[in-house]
């Protein structure tokens, strides 16, 4: 059985419309893999007046039988109203009934007209009852086009919208053993993330490099082919999304590096990375100071660590990988690991910084460039205070060059602060300690911080 961490926030939501005396409805989004099914399960646990019907790629009449069916368990009287979804629905919500249509998108490909029954029952009948009904798909693109936008039958219906993603580092800690230290807590984050059907799926007890060569380097591995499933399952011409993704976790990072590596024209790569947007595969990030609406400066990044693992070490190299069998690992990523993680412990980092300054009250954190400048952390606090980071996963101290490089790239940084002057701060975080230079700097000065491995895991 699969363990089910944190949510609490989803479930208290979730909740709350159940214990309603009035009517709700509820969207549940978010690509596979993320535990939507498990969350609504565990939401449930205790009543007996719900309906949890998690819908298959069948035939209309499959559906509705397999629906009687489960509904039947709790409200026998179901067997005995017409077989259509209006009636059976109706019916439910009479009863003041929580029902689930789990993998709503499998209804609507089999009756396109559903979402504007249901629109037309929850207008007419169903928002006078107590009753709830929760709506989960994965395929996003299609709860959008449903439930979500503008023009869909649902829009404007929903009392709760839950868009799940990943869980954070510190409930993605709940899967790993206790004998994890800290350093192999954000390796392994670094490389599965917080996505909980991995975490749940991988045999974690052995050490990172065999666990990887296990699971997504051997050809027979868990998630061997699980990018390539999921972006399969969501795009009808996934083979240029692969490649964009790659090109992505080799480096290219602008949409003209992108396009030129993809052989796209560069205004078509807009239609493509957007998509990718959509279903939270890819983020483009903007200077932490600039509007990102209208900023011109923006990079792609692959969300997903698995996702970007798969793209930078795997894709396009199996049969290297087959030949080499079980010293891949060893002969072709150990190597490399450390930088591939850095991009993770940037992230922690970042999400570290409003405990490890705790007097301060941050409006935006994120990352800074211009030119040849370049800042791993920026926060911005609402008193005017702007804190400088430089983030270091590697196995040597961070050394004073690396400070006098902060120092230098952060005054280029141009931000006015609504109080008036900005005073700056610097914070150093570093995997493997700090060079004496920089303790002495830091025990001099009173404007710089750093924050070790424990600590940073600590904050998060």
């Amino acid at each position: 059985m699969a363990r089910f961490v944190d949510r609490a926030a989803e479930i208290s939501r979730l909740r709350g419309c159940y214990g309603s005396d009035e009517a709700d409805m509820v969207v549940i989004f978010g690509r596979r893999r993320l535990g939507k099914t498990e969350l609504v399960r565990e939401s449930l646990a205790g009543r007996d007046d719900a309906v949890l019907y998690q819908a298959t790629e069948t035939t209309p009449q499959v559906q509705l039988d397999e629906f009687v069916d489960i509904a039947s368990e709790s409200f026998p009287g179901v067997g005995r109203i017409k077989q259509e979804w209006e009636s059976l629905l109706g019916y439910l919500a009479e009863q003041g009934a929580v029902v689930v249509l789990d993998e709503f998108p499998y209804l609507i490909d089999a009756d396109e007209s559903l979402p504007s029954v249901v629109q037309r029952l929850w207008d007419q009948e169903i928002q006078n009852t107590a009753a709830t009904l929760v709506l989960v798909g994965s395929s996003i693109s299609m709860m959008e086009e449903a439930t979500l936008l503008g023009n869909s039958p649902l829009y404007g219906r929903f009392s709760e919208k839950i868009d799940l993603r990943q869980l954070d580092f510190d409930a993605a800690c709940e899967f790993f053993p206790d004998s994890y230290t800290p350093e192999e807590q954000v390796f392994a984050w670094g490389v599965f993330g917080g996505t909980p059907y991995y975490l749940d799926g991988v045999d974690l007890d052995h050490d990172l490099g065999t666990v990887i060569q296990q699971s997504i380097l051997s050809q027979q591995g868990f998630l061997h082919n699980e990018p390539e499933y999921v972006l399969r399952t969501e795009l009808t011409e996934p083979n240029r999304y692969f490649a964009i993704l790659k090109a992505i976790a080799a480096g290219n990072t602008t949409a003209n590096e992108i396009a030129g590596t993809v052989g796209i024209d560069g205004k078509q790569i807009s239609t493509y990375t957007q998509k990718l947007e959509r279903l939270r595969l890819v983020e483009r990030e903007v200077p932490v100071t600039e509007d990102k609406t209208k900023s011109r400066r923006g990079r792609y990044r692959i969300l997903d660590p698995l996702f970007r693992f798969w793209y930078r070490f795997v894709y396009g190299s199996e049969d290297r990988y087959e030949r080499l069998g079980d010293d891949t690992y060893e002969t072709v990523i150990e190597s490399g690991m450390a930088d591939f993680v850095s991009q993770g412990f940037e992230t922690l980092c970042q999400d570290a910084l409003p405990d490890l300054y705790s007097e301060e009250t941050f409006v935006d954190i994120g990352r800074w460039w211009y030119k040849e400048h370049e800042v791993d952390i920026v926060g911005l606090t609402d008193g005017g205070t702007m804190v400088a980071g430089e983030c270091k996963f590697t196995s040597s101290p961070l050394d004073y060059s690396a400070f006098a490089s902060l120092e230098e790239h952060a005054d280029e940084i141009r931000w006015s602060a609504d109080s008036g002057e900005v005073k700056r701060e610097y914070a150093l975080f570093a995997r493997s300690g700090f060079t004496q230079s920089v303790r002495e700097a830091a025990a001099e000065r009173d404007d710089l911080q750093l924050f070790d491995l424990d600590r940073i895991v600590e904050s998060v």
